[in-house]
């Protein structure tokens, strides 16, 4: 098991390393998920919707499709110098190069959180008060739960000419189970209730980040030939 995981570490740094050499898919990422803030804000009628109800929604289309351009990059990288088959003839068990490129989805997908939460509250002049504990474990909870199928999912399509096609049409529908529970989550915080009644929402998604974990890290292997 620590063979695997120092495995997959390595193999995430790599990943990072490259794009932090290149900043190119964060970058895109990053200036989506503000444009998409910037839309909102002056679509949004304030005496029509309150902030509270339309933030969670706000925050999540936002951050679910910006996720998805770092996602098909995981692979993507290497697809065009064949790279890819390098790594699979190495002695590294697929489940570690499943795990390291998930890692190294969630680490980009953090980073773009780090920045579009933060734009959301300047935006919309949201009274966090005591619930940024909980929103930020939302955030983690959720970006685990869309890290691990988008990476999946872009293994599956990297091959095939409508990648960035196939990509969102095979991942959205099971996003939105995650976002639906991270949508009812921020939003019960937002709006001044207590922690405790966000706590089924969290349940749930503790529970979807189990099951998509193991299935997608065991469902890997079957996704590449040798």
């Amino acid at each position: 098991m620590s063979e695997t995981i120092s495995a997959a570490w390595l193999i995430a740094r790599k990943d990072l390393a490259i794009e932090f050499r290149t900043r190119s898919a964060f970058f895109s990422a990053v200036v989506f998920a503000l444009l998409g803030l910037v839309i909102f804000y002056y679509a949004w009628d304030p005496t029509a919707v309150s902030v509270t109800d339309l933030a969670p929604g706000v925050l999540w289309v936002i951050f679910t499709f910006s996720g998805l351009l770092g996602l098909h990059r995981s692979f993507g990288i290497e697809a065009a110098d064949h790279a890819i088959d390098g790594l699979l003839a190495s002695p590294v068990s697929r489940h570690a190069i499943f795990l390291g490129k998930a890692i190294a989805n969630l680490i980009f997908v953090a980073a773009v959180q780090m920045i579009a939460i933060p734009a959301l509250v300047l935006f919309y002049n949201l009274p966090l008060g005591d619930v940024v504990g909980p929103l930020i474990a939302i955030a983690l909870l959720a970006a685990i739960g869309l890290v691990v199928v988008g990476t999946l999912f872009s293994a599956m399509v990297v091959n095939t000419r409508l990648a960035e096609l196939l990509l969102p049409m095979l991942a959205l529908p099971f996003f939105v189970p995650i976002v639906i529970a991270a949508t009812q989550a921020t939003a019960k915080l937002l709006s001044g209730r207590p922690v405790s009644e966000a706590d089924a929402w969290l349940k749930l998604l503790v529970a979807f980040d189990i099951v998509f974990v193991a299935a997608c890290t065991l469902a890997y292997p079957f996704t590449v030939e040798d």
